[in-house]
């Protein structure tokens, strides 16, 4: 099932079908693997979804309907690495939408739960300048933000 010796698994509350078909509709490079379901041994009722093994720009997950038991947190999250301030505004857009709320900072919760960072790649390049007083610059323009404005971030490392 996965290629790589480490795959994120995340906890749904019997809602792991809707949330991959969620996630196969916001990125343009996934696909499912693999779908297990219960059987007789249970817990839930036989014949149900159990994991579904998926694939989104190349970093494998498994979604198990394991139950009510335990919830996301935003402790753990997805980072996306952008290209440009179109694909961090496409992305924003579809995974804010329909119960998604904004946080700060690139961050955002999806309507199930799971919290992602939106971020433009060229930020972790310039934190990687080791330049304390622009990444300082840069960051104090990013605190008041939600959805990150990549344009207004270079003006603040640049300025």
């Amino acid at each position: 099932m996965a290629d790589s010796k480490l795959m994120t698994c995340l906890w749904f509350n019997m809602n792991a079908q809707e949330a991959v078909d969620f996630y196969l509709s916001v990125f343009k490079n996934g696909k499912k693997i693999h779908t297990a379901y219960y059987g007789d041994a249970g817990p839930m009722p036989k014949g149900n979804v159990l994991t579904i093994a998926f694939e989104i720009e190349g970093q494998q997950f498994l979604a198990l309907n394991g139950g009510p038991n335990f919830q996301f947190t935003p402790a753990i999250s997805i980072i996306v690495n952008c290209e440009d301030q179109k694909e961090i505004d496409t992305l924003w857009g579809k995974l804010t939408a329909d119960g998604g709320r904004e946080i700060q900072c690139g961050w955002l919760t999806d309507k199930f739960g799971l919290s992602w960072q939106i971020v433009p790649r060229v930020i972790m390049e310039l934190y990687q300048k080791n330049d304390q007083r622009r990444i300082d610059n840069m960051m104090r323009a990013m605190f008041p933000m939600k959805k990150l404005d990549l344009a207004a971030m270079k003006a603040a490392y640049d300025g």
